[in-house]
């Protein structure tokens, strides 16, 4: 099986759990050849392919974090330099198409919003360009309508919380999935308005002002 085989086995593989935090991040195993006795010692490219293929087996990575997993590993700069722009060469890392992944699978399955998304690539090592790119494919329609899912799907369950506390805690909820204040806001104030007990508070908002005051302070949500 050729290197390409490989990765696109390993990339395929792992797709469909982009979504998930748990799996090692580190590429952990014993390495062909490692423990014997009297034999040549381990191929350290080869050490570095081997942890590469295990962690895309589990999940796409980016570029950064199969380098960050190689250096935990003792692996030497040249030598995962070497194997990391081999696999880049023959489509096994590809920063863009993880980007475009993950956007898809962390909004459809975690509802994440285009400010949380940008915050977990770039930790991820990808480059703003390719982020900026990644996040066209969610439109602004789109993240509203998540977003009103979410608080629809909250609200209901807080039926017998008080509005302005019901408010808070709502828009708290869309702020740590990366929703602007502003959408929050009065996503939360269109539900609310629609009940016949939070009527009354929600037609008293300013969500301009409670905006705008949110900026400035540089919280998530309404104080």
């Amino acid at each position: 099986m050729t290197e390409r085989q490989q990765g696109r086995r390993a990339y395929r593989s792992g797709s469909s759990r982009a979504d998930r935090s748990g799996d090692r991040a580190d590429g952990s195993g014993r390495q062909a050849g490692e423990g014997g006795r009297g034999g040549p010692p381990p191929d350290p490219r080869q050490q570095a392919r081997d942890i590469c293929l295990r962690l895309l087996a589990v999940r796409p990575r980016t570029r950064l974090e199969l380098a960050r997993a190689l250096a935990r590993k003792g692996i030497a700069d040249e030598d995962a330099t070497a194997v990391l722009e081999r696999y880049g060469e023959v489509g096994m890392i590809d920063d863009e198409a993880f980007a475009r992944a993950w956007v898809t699978s962390r909004h459809t399955g975690r509802g994440l919003a285009r400010g949380a998304l940008a915050r977990e690539l770039r930790q991820r090592g990808v480059d703003g360009e390719t982020i900026g790119d990644a996040l066209t494919e969610l439109d602004g329609d789109t993240e509203a309508a998540t977003a009103r899912s979410l608080a629809e799907r909250r609200l209901r369950s807080m039926s017998s919380v008080p509005p302005d506390v019901a408010f808070r805690r709502v828009v708290g909820m869309l702020a740590r999935k990366g929703y602007a204040p502003g959408l929050a806001m009065r996503t939360v104030r269109d539900l609310l308005a629609e009940r016949a007990d939070a009527a009354e508070f929600a037609d008293g908002l300013d969500v301009d002002a409670l905006t705008d005051s949110t900026e400035e302070s540089g919280s998530g949500g309404p104080g």
